[in-house]
């Protein structure tokens, strides 16, 4: 599989409102982008440090993933994501491997990506996401 680069860093956060500052004001970083991914019941704010982008995480559904996760371990790292040229050919060899897959298709994530996740128990405890990059297609 062929990954080039780390594309984001997914930090789970309560309030963007409240976290945005720390990363604009007090590390000196441009938030770029927000959006809601709908289904994902989230809220994003994007910020770029060299080629790797980090990316907050709000929930917008006590329900939703992100909610769960910051109940459970308070916020922080949520994830950490790899670039590759094709999502759909690196789950293919993956679950070849035996990784466990949470997303066996791509689907669309922020900034309109296709993505999947991998479960965290076939990657060393760590929540793994790939994204499409789209300068490598």
């Amino acid at each position: 599989m062929e990954l080039t680069h780390i594309e984001h860093l997914g930090i789970a956060v309560k309030s963007l409102d409240e976290a945005i500052p720390y990363y604009e004001q007090m590390l000196g970083l441009k938030c770029y982008s927000i959006e809601e991914v709908a289904d994902q019941k989230v809220k994003t704010a994007f910020f770029k440090i060299g080629q790797t982008k980090i990316e907050l995480l709000e929930s917008t559904d006590p329900e939703g993933t992100i909610a769960k996760f910051i109940e459970k371990r308070g916020e922080g790292i949520h994830h950490i994501a790899f670039a590759t040229p094709s999502v759909k050919d690196s789950l293919e060899e993956l679950s070849a491997k035996g990784v466990r897959l949470i997303d066996k298709e791509p689907r669309r994530g922020a900034e309109g990506l296709n993505i999947a996740f991998l479960h965290p128990k076939s990657t060393q405890g760590v929540l793994t996401e790939i994204c499409e990059d789209p300068n490598k297609k």
